[in-house]
């Protein structure tokens, strides 16, 4: 369903020290250093999969993703999902995804939430039937209620992310990535989301790509834990395989390990 061979990606970001006279320097000449995000990634998801996607501040987590997606292309390397290459056949193959970014919005903020899917149903030219089967679900599997007649500014963050993911779902996507979903939600919030991505994963097929650094998310969702440090891939399995491997450690104490013998 998807596979990644070979991905590599690389930033050019701009250095300078403090100073009036170093900003005036950065005028008429800069220095960059190259940042390798991804370097010669590759793995495979199947079907059905809950993959967690975890790694540090700057592993190339985002940018695997954002590649995935069709929003980044990489610079050397091949990617399929479901048969498309994201960035070359972008308007085809997004119908076919869902995407929530956990510091991003895709809700108007001085709107009530339903007429943000509302403008999505156009965008995605969905039936009005469908539309309206797919809505009553997810309101009722994720407690939506009365929230979606609220402006999405006088929503908690909780509430807001529950609508986002109904918002990346109404298209009714094969695949579903979830980029740091649960962030700042309290732990009440948290058990729902988990909840919610359990029922649409098992009842609707629907394949999720997640990354976190909350530990507890991978150990309550993922299947398949994919490690990455330093933009190269360090570990791909499951979490059995990971103590049996390293003990019977929390989580967290496990993934330090292996950062540790990577000397990430």
């Amino acid at each position: 369903m998807i596979a990644l061979e070979g991905i590599s990606k690389s930033y050019r970001v701009a250095k300078r020290a403090a100073g009036f006279r170093e900003a005036a320097k950065a005028l008429f000449f800069r220095e960059h250093t190259v940042v390798d995000a991804l370097r010669n990634v590759s793995f495979d998801i199947r079907e059905g999969d809950i993959a967690g996607y975890i790694g540090p501040n700057g592993a190339g987590k985002s940018t695997t993703i954002k590649i995935m997606c069709g929003i980044l292309v990489p610079e050397a390397g091949s990617c399929s999902v479901l048969g498309y290459t994201p960035w070359k056949q972008r308007m085809d193959y997004v119908r076919r995804i869902g995407v929530v970014f956990g510091q991003r919005s895709q809700l108007w903020w001085d709107v009530p939430v339903i007429d943000s899917f509302e403008m999505l149903r156009h965008i995605y030219k969905i039936p009005p039937a469908d539309y309206q089967r797919t809505l009553a679900l997810l309101t009722e599997t994720l407690d939506l209620g009365d929230i979606v007649r609220t402006p999405v500014r006088q929503l908690s963050l909780g509430q807001r992310m529950r609508c986002e993911i109904a918002a990346s779902l109404l298209h009714e996507p094969r695949i579903l990535f979830l980029d740091e979903p649960t962030i700042g939600l309290d732990a009440a919030s948290k058990i729902a989301v988990r909840d919610f991505i359990k029922t649409i994963n098992r009842e609707k097929g629907v394949t999720v790509i997640l990354t976190t650094h909350d530990m507890s998310d991978i150990e309550a969702l993922a299947n398949r834990i994919l490690l990455i440090g330093k933009g190269t891939l360090l570990y791909d399995g499951d979490l059995p395989d990971l103590r049996s491997r390293y003990g019977n450690d929390p989580m967290d104490g496990l993934i330090l390990r292996l950062y540790r013998e990577h000397q990430i």
